[in-house]
């Protein structure tokens, strides 16, 4: 990568409301945990391990409540090459933008239910999750209705949403999470495997080339091809090419590294980039 000096960013004006409100999802989260049947943890199919909030599937474990692994985003990998640890189970592959495997869970969820308790009167599933896994998606696609409301910005939903599945389910909805020990707002490797996963916003932070180089390095052929490039594994190289051919020049025709850059991580965040597992692995 070129050599360029890092600006830090402007501390915002309303950093300390940011922290308070941000300091109140954990308690939520901890809340529908208490108060559910089962809990459904919705994971990226891409990089299932790194998805995982370890940290609340401990204290789920504690509470004697099931979980059921929720795989979304299926229909962007080879569901058929991924080898789930043994404490993934149970666990079902769906894909809400494809409409695919929601039989299997609602059959999953009921099966849970009855397992736990057979006179329940109405059962509560929590759903939690990182930011931008597709929790509301989720229910919207139990549901089969825009139940949940839904955005592709990192963290949109802000409190506990509660929604009727059947007469006897009750889905509860929860901002999605970091897990404490992983969260900082200055760590460059811990910032880039977040935006990487999606829970941070592509538009949101500093030196996205960086990040573009890293998923370069991994996925090289999957991004070329999609922009139609030539495959490289440098960014410096790629972002180039590619600046130049969606026009995104500044004065005296110079590229703008940050604009293009953003741009693929929005598509990565946005899931356009179908990945396919190398014949090694």
């Amino acid at each position: 990568m070129k050599f360029r000096k890092i600006w830090k960013a402007n501390r915002p004006k309303n950093i300390e409301n940011i922290n308070k409100q941000r300091e109140k999802y954990p308690e939520i989260v901890n809340k529908v945990i208490e108060i559910s049947d089962v809990v459904l943890e919705v994971l990226d199919s891409r990089f299932p391990e790194e998805t995982r909030n370890r940290e609340l599937e401990e204290k789920i474990k504690k509470l004697g409540k099931k979980i059921i692994f929720v795989l979304n985003k299926c229909d962007l990998i080879d569901k058929e090459k991924i080898n789930l640890p043994k404490d993934m189970k149970p666990n079902v592959f769906i894909s809400c933008k494809k409409r695919w495997g929601s039989k299997i869970l609602r059959d999953l969820i009921k099966k849970e239910i009855v397992y736990r308790d057979k006179k329940f009167k109405r059962a509560q599933i929590g759903i939690i999750g990182y930011p931008n896994t597709g929790k509301s998606s989720l229910i919207n696609f139990l549901t089969g209705k825009p139940s949940a409301k839904t955005s592709l910005e990192a963290g949109f939903t802000k409190g506990i949403q509660k929604i009727r599945l059947s007469s006897k389910i009750l889905l509860l909805d929860t901002p999605g999470i970091i897990p404490i020990k992983e969260y900082s707002s200055d760590d460059p490797i811990l910032i880039k495997h977040h935006t990487l996963v999606g829970a941070r916003n592509y538009d949101k932070i500093k030196n996205p080339d960086f990040i573009v180089q890293d998923l370069l390095e991994k996925h090289s052929k999957e991004i070329c091809d999609f922009y139609g490039i030539e495959e490289t594994k440098s960014a410096d190289e790629f972002l180039e090419i590619f600046g130049k051919k969606k026009n995104f020049l500044r004065k005296g025709g110079e590229v703008d590294i940050d604009r293009a850059s953003r741009l693929v991580l929005r598509d990565w965040q946005e899931g356009n980039f179908v990945l396919k597992k190398k014949k090694n692995e």
